[in-house]
């Protein structure tokens, strides 16, 4: 019998949102008490994005805590987001990277502000 032959599965792009605690070395502001990261992630599924995602914050002293995934771009669009072409720019550089971007940081601070 012949061996079948598996087509590879295309690669997609998610968007996470990572919540992260403190730990040492992490580069987050000093008087934090951790931060939300928008991140660009490249995968087959979605798991394998988190997967990634999560592997890269922990060699990076980040301590991820929670992800949330907002789906592909077409995913998105047809939920009626407006996604500005920077974002658009950002997924397209972790597709042709097949990497974890990470657009953006946003502080938290025991008052509850954010800072970012």
């Amino acid at each position: 019998m012949p061996k079948e032959h598996k087509t590879p599965r295309q690669q997609q792009v998610f968007t996470l949102l990572v919540e992260v605690g403190r730990s040492q070395g992490d580069g987050l502001p000093a008087d934090s008490t951790g931060a939300a990261l928008m991140c660009y992630a490249s995968g087959v599924d979605e798991a394998e994005a988190v997967r990634e995602t999560v592997a890269i914050l922990k060699h990076a002293e980040m301590a991820p805590l929670d992800v949330s995934g907002y789906g592909t771009l077409d995913e998105r669009l047809s939920e009626g987001h407006d996604i500005p072409q920077e974002e658009r720019d950002l997924m397209a550089r972790a597709a042709a990277e097949n990497a974890v971007i990470v657009a953006q940081v946003t502080p938290f601070y025991e008052d509850g502000k954010r800072d970012g």
